[in-house]
């Protein structure tokens, strides 16, 4: 690739960079260049090498092969902080902040122990300040929403005064209104002449900030593009080699109630948690419930409290096919046909040690179980079919993987989503609740579960879906809720709905349930 002006020297570059974890190429002789002053999209499939790579740059992970140059300069980077002392900074997708401390003492903690803390906090208001990030430096990160806690971690990597800025997934936890503020700053980082390398399964979003784009598909680069002149179509296609399946959804007429939430209130569990309050909802066969809201507003609680792993003292508070089950855990709720998958696939969704076939039986209620066990007076596990089962599970939802029947482990994070929806919707539940079915999952793998849990809806199911991506729940959803501070609104029809409403509710602007003047929620 080259640059927009073939006579400048790209500020980063590199040249047949690879990374072997074995005989597997995570990275496999990948050329790049980024020049100064752009925003430079990152895309790929789950799996494609956008994390090593991006590893690579920052010093986490050292290459096997290839050479990275920095402003003409050939360069080893053996740590993150040889990373900064460059002038690259990043900013993951998971936060690393600690919620007992102030914003203040989160940002010196990555700075020189010799600065004070009151200057480090005087630079930090003024720098958030000018570049549209505002953020208090004696606020405890605690009581911060998430969109405030990601200004925290751009503020810090901006003190470090980096070239580039490397960016994962940064607008998954933030409201429609967060993220235009964000572009703004990125907008007036390019024009001080920084670069920023930017990863996002967003496409929309690609095209609308990023001034060029570079494709990896399998740890190799495919391609490269301006992507305002591509669509969100051409792009995906770009990224899995292939047409993306468009997403079908049919309205039909609701069935029976197969979940009812009356105003249900549970204390937070933790000092950082967050406390349900007076929660009503309810979901008929052939609906598909999305429920909107910034991270960190209780939906994880929600989750917990609706698929059992926390059960409350009035069992009427949730009913599932009629029955009282507040006071039921997963397997008595499971008994009466309800499916859960958690947002967290490693350890809660999955046993990642474990093969794929014993984490299916796990999962199973113990009716379930039976069709897997033999006759006579010792039980006998059948582990043909659960072999069986657990092949076409795989095959439904396209889960690749290596080998028969390889731990949970070694599937990347899109084919073990895959697997574990596919096992919950194997089932054929009557009622399926999912909390972020499509966190950090592909175009290609979205579209399959988005359309799979669609498409259980059709059959007669009742879905509820958890969801931060907005794009995600105007395309499934028949009705849209939206959670912030732990309270419920009301459940929207979704073509009623606009991007900017829902975000206002997820920023916490709640209307009454009367359809009165909102009012704030702080």
């Amino acid at each position: 690739m080259t640059v927009s002006d073939a006579s400048a020297v790209p500020l980063l570059s590199v040249r047949g960079l690879t990374k072997l974890f074995g005989s597997f190429a995570a990275c496999n002789e990948i050329d790049l260049d980024i020049a100064g002053g752009e925003i430079h999209a990152l895309l790929g499939e789950n799996g494609a090498g956008k994390s090593t790579l991006v590893k690579m740059l920052f010093g986490v992970l050292q290459p096997s092969a290839g050479q990275i140059t920095w402003q003409g300069q050939a360069v080893s980077i053996g740590s993150p902080a040889e990373a900064r002392k460059l002038g690259i900074g990043m900013v993951f997708q998971h936060f690393s902040l600690f919620e007992a401390l102030t914003v203040g003492e989160n940002i010196a903690l990555s700075l020189d122990p010799k600065i004070s803390l009151a200057q480090i906090s005087d630079e930090a208001a003024s720098l958030s300040k000018a570049y549209g990030l505002p953020l208090d430096p004696k606020a405890h990160v605690a009581d911060l929403s998430v969109g405030e806690r990601q200004r925290i971690e751009i503020v810090r990597a901006l003190l470090q005064n980096p070239r580039l800025i490397i960016l994962d997934e940064p607008t998954s936890v933030l409201t429609p209104q967060e993220a235009d503020r964000l572009f703004e700053t990125l907008f007036k980082l390019r024009g001080e002449g920084r670069s920023v390398l930017y990863i996002s399964h967003r496409l929309e979003e690609v095209r609308r900030i990023c001034d060029r784009a570079t494709v990896l598909r399998h740890g190799r680069v495919t391609g490269a593009c301006d992507p305002r002149q591509e669509t969100p179509a051409s792009l995906a296609r770009m990224m899995v080699g292939s047409e993306i399946a468009e997403v079908h959804r049919e309205v039909l007429a609701p069935g029976e109630v197969r979940l009812d939430v009356s105003r249900l209130s549970v204390p937070a569990r933790t000092p950082f948690g967050v406390s349900l309050k007076d929660v009503s909802l309810s979901v008929r066969a052939g609906e598909v419930l999305a429920i909107a809201g910034v991270a960190g507003n209780g939906q994880g609680e929600l989750f917990d409290v609706l698929s059992g792993e926390v059960t409350v003292s009035d069992a009427k508070a949730i009913r599932i096919r009629g029955r009282d089950v507040g006071d039921l855990g997963i397997n008595g709720r499971r008994l009466l046909g309800a499916s859960f998958v958690p947002e967290e696939r490693h350890g809660h969704g999955a046993v990642t040690g474990m093969p794929l076939s014993d984490n299916l039986l796990l999962a199973r209620s113990q009716s379930d179980r039976k069709s897997f066990l033999g006759g006579g007076i010792f039980s006998v596990i059948r582990h043909a079919s659960i072999r069986s089962a657990t092949q076409r599970v795989c095959a439904e939802m396209d889960v690749r993987k290596s080998g028969e029947d390889p731990s949970a482990g070694a599937l990347s994070g899109g084919n073990l989503q895959k697997f574990i929806v596919g096992r919950e919707l194997d089932r054929q539940p009557a009622l399926l609740i999912v909390n972020q079915p499509t966190w950090g999952v592909d175009a290609g793998a979205a579209s399959r579960i988005r359309q799979a849990l669609i498409d259980l809806a059709k059959a007669g199911s009742a879905v509820v879906v958890i969801s931060q991506d907005l794009d995600e729940i105007f395309e499934i959803a028949t009705n849209i809720a939206v959670i912030s501070e732990g309270r419920l609104s009301e459940p929207y029809p979704a073509g009623t709905l606009t991007l900017e409403r829902i975000g206002l509710l997820m920023g916490g602007i709640h209307e009454t349930h009367s359809g009165g003047e909102a009012a704030h929620a702080h």
